[in-house]
């Protein structure tokens, strides 16, 4: 009785859901890997806070935030109460509950890394996906946080990125209290509103921003220094010297400058050439209260800015507490999904293993394994080859995967190694041979095009 064959499936992608080959892979873990490895230089502890979130405490972090939430029900069997759950959007929010649950247990100030999974519901596009890894850091104190935490945050950014080949990047930083002082100064009482105007400078254009902040009640004269603010720009601390000739007056406005000072000073000394004053930096989000970052990649500010965050005077209260932060984002997968996607970063190799050991045939399987083993026990990744083929159609199979070295196996010696990209042959012992240092492990590099 023969079997009914079945229909063929078809398989189709998710939009926004990347999915990458396992060379892309091994470029994502390593870019993970610095992350983590400085986060944690910098004193920053991990933790990792639930997938999901009551929909209603998601839902207060802006009018469009209902928009981004994919809400979390069963499909039978459920009860009313599983609509109320949400993923989280982004990190903040659930770190935010985190710090309330456990204050009792935490050491404040409390320094802590995240790099987990987000989910959006974004319009899936390059460098925008509905399911996204972040990796963010937060410094957050009881009642008071010390101002030099926010010069801090930058320097955390510029040593990951100076260890990862992402490019020439520049942080560019500013104190929303510069902005805050100087538009109280010139008379505008409507600060958040003039400054989601002014956001959109990159966007628009002056012309376009001027006509907006008339539209909604500035002056045209308020208006042209608003853009005259928001045009100063500087490596060092000159943009203090700029403000101050704007003849603007206001005690919030001095604190802001001092601050900013403070952080470009910090970064001349310990990251040069990497931190800017840009004083059109606004940043969207209404919580920031002091210094915001956004981070660029130099040849490629079209991408728009790859790590952000800022200031927060009220990340959590409990009504008694209130718990300030200072925190920074690294948007991990939509760096990798455009330096993938645009070819600028490759790997090596597509496996861990520096080593294949052949067979000589079936019955050499035991000892090939045994000399796979006493190179694993050394910390060096290796296979043993899926059959005894020939070793012209072995040697094909490691070179596929990138694999640089092949063991032959030999009847009671160690054996030899071939490096098969030059050909050299030598005899090796598995209890002391050793891959050069750039052949251990896989090896990211950026690849320039003219």
């Amino acid at each position: 009785m023969s079997t009914p064959s079945r229909p063929a499936v078809k398989v189709t992608p998710i939009s926004g859901f990347p999915e990458y080959l396992p060379s892309e892979r091994i470029v994502e873990q390593r870019f993970l890997d610095v992350i983590r490895e400085t986060f944690e230089l910098h004193g920053f502890s991990s933790i990792e806070t639930r997938s999901i979130e009551p929909i209603e405490r998601l839902s207060a972090q802006g009018e469009d935030a209902d928009k981004e939430i994919y809400a979390v029900s069963r499909l039978a069997g459920g009860s009313d109460d599983d609509a109320r759950w949400g993923l989280h959007f982004d990190m903040t929010v659930p770190f935010a509950r985190y710090v309330l649950e456990n204050a009792g247990k935490l050491a404040f100030p409390f320094r802590r890394y995240q790099i987990q999974k987000a989910w959006r519901g974004e319009r899936p596009q390059e460098g925008r996906y509905r399911e996204f890894t972040q990796a963010d850091i937060d410094v957050v104190d009881v009642g008071q946080l010390s101002a030099h935490f926010e010069a801090e945050m930058p320097l955390v950014i510029a040593d990951v990125f100076s260890k990862f080949p992402v490019g020439e990047f520049v942080i560019q930083v500013n104190d929303r209290r510069i902005a805050g002082g100087f538009y109280q100064g010139i008379g505008i009482t409507d600060v958040i509103g003039t400054l989601r105007i002014v956001d959109k400078l990159d966007k628009i254009g002056p012309d376009k921003v001027k006509a907006l902040l008339v539209e909604s009640g500035t002056t045209p004269e308020q208006a042209d220094q608003c853009l005259a603010l928001a045009a100063i720009r500087s490596a060092d601390l000159g943009f203090v010297d700029e403000v101050r000739a704007l003849g603007v007056e206001h005690p919030l406005l001095d604190e802001g400058l001092e601050s900013l000072a403070n952080v470009i000073r910090t970064g001349m000394a310990n990251a040069p050439g990497t931190l800017v004053a840009d004083l059109r930096i606004a940043r969207g989000l209404d919580y920031y209260t002091g210094t915001v970052y956004e981070t660029q990649f130099v040849g490629h500010e079209d991408w728009g800015s790859f790590c952000s965050g800022g200031r927060y005077d009220a990340l959590a209260s409990d009504g008694r507490t209130t718990y300030p932060g200072v925190g920074i984002s690294i948007g991990v997968t939509r760096i990798l999904g455009l330096l993938i996607g645009r070819g600028l970063v490759t790997a090596s190799r597509s496996t861990p293993a520096a080593v294949l050991v052949a067979l000589t045939d079936d019955e050499a399987r035991h000892e090939a394994v045994e000399i796979a083993t006493a190179l694993r026990r050394r910390g060096i990744a290796c296979e043993v080859a899926p059959s005894a083929a020939k070793f012209g159609k072995q040697i094909r199979y490691a070179e596929r995967r990138g694999i640089p070295f092949v063991w032959f196996p030999a009847a009671g010696e160690h054996g030899e190694v071939k490096d098969i990209r030059s050909g050299e042959q030598v005899p090796a012992d598995p209890a002391s041979w050793t891959p050069p240092a750039e052949d251990l492990h896989p090896q990211v590099t950026r690849i320039d095009t003219p």
